[in-house]
């Protein structure tokens, strides 16, 4: 796991958020940027999540790698699913939907950084 990349991810997550809510209270659907933002959030998502594959295939696993597995997993759907829910939303809150799928990814890769540092002690 590589620590700056989380920031980055965290970075995107909260730009995102910022655009649904927005996006939201204007009364807007979501648009090209948010599937951009989306998009970008994705593409640091699975660069996190192959850097650990790498790392765990070398022999570096996580204290509780079940869990670390299950949290990786999740946060690389959960931006794929925010986003196909949030273009089926025909109303306002699609930006909220988003928002709460990249919220949702921010706190994890924080859980994921976590769960790779721990000891197990």
């Amino acid at each position: 796991m590589t620590p700056p990349l989380v920031v980055a991810i965290s970075v995107v997550a909260a730009v995102l958020v910022v655009l649904g809510v927005a996006s939201s209270v204007a009364g807007r659907r979501i648009g090209v940027l948010h599937l951009a933002g989306a998009g970008l959030l994705e593409a640091l998502v699975l660069a996190q999540g192959a850097i650990a594959a790498v790392a765990m295939a070398g022999g570096d696993t996580p204290a509780d790698t079940p869990t670390f597995l299950g949290y990786l997993f999740g946060v690389v759907l959960i931006p794929v699913a925010g986003v196909l829910w949030a273009h089926a939303e025909r109303t306002r809150w699609a930006g909220i939907v988003l928002a709460v799928a990249a919220a949702a990814v921010g706190v994890m890769v924080w859980r994921l950084l976590q769960l790779w540092e721990a000891t197990g002690a």
